[in-house]
């Protein structure tokens, strides 16, 4: 158990806070969001929720962890004993693409690497529900994909992370530099397909 979870109190209104937390933040990013307006929107007190997350932080960590669940787990419920390595990637790469040019996503990279030298812990909270999940997904897919003699792929760790990596092609340097701050559909498809093209060239089978 991780020191961010050793601060972070479960009780009968932790789900109802946190959904509140997530219309907030999702709405207002990590800065607009206010204790007050997430506290209203939950329906609680601010004392009720002081008591489960002492932290702004902790309460964005623990929204953060369960969206990016959320997004991985919508992301493989498309996955059939059907699906082609490339229908399976598209769908991934189209949501962690989605994710991370979304305004809560660039809320958590961007609150994760300013905090993390005060609050390592946050910052170890981000890595496992974000890079790790998506890496242990991604490999989980691709050990029932070189089993059919659809992907060939000796080092699974490296392949998860490189394709996650293509998909920020040429997104990520514009969003941290501020400058552009949202992408049309058709500059998500270039660099979808361009990530799945090139992933395919590589292990294709």
């Amino acid at each position: 158990m991780t020191a961010t979870a050793h601060k972070i109190r479960r009780g009968r209104k932790f789900d109802q806070v946190l959904e509140g937390a997530r219309v907030v933040f999702m709405k207002d990013g990590f800065e607009g969001a206010s204790v007050d307006d997430i506290a209203k929107t939950a329906g609680v007190s601010k004392a009720t929720l002081y008591s489960y997350f002492p932290d702004k932080r902790l309460l964005f960590a623990e929204v953060a962890k369960c969206e990016c669940h959320r997004q991985a787990d919508t992301a493989l419920e498309v996955v059939t004993s059907d699906s082609t390595p490339d229908q399976v990637l598209r769908e991934a790469g189209l949501r962690m693409i989605e994710f991370f040019i979304s305004d809560f996503g660039l809320s958590m990279f961007r609150i994760c690497t300013a905090e993390s030298g005060r609050f390592p812990e946050l910052g170890k909270h981000f890595y496992e529900s974000g890079p790790q999940l998506v890496r242990e997904r991604l490999v989980g897919y691709f050990h029932e994909a070189i089993d059919k003699g659809q992907l060939k792929i000796n080092d699974l760790d490296l392949a998860a992370d490189q394709f996650a990596e293509l998909c920020k092609a040429s997104f990520f340097p514009r969003l941290l530099c501020g400058m552009e701050s949202s992408f049309d559909k058709a500059e998500i498809e270039r660099v979808l397909n361009g990530a799945v093209e090139m992933f395919m060239a590589r292990y294709g089978a």
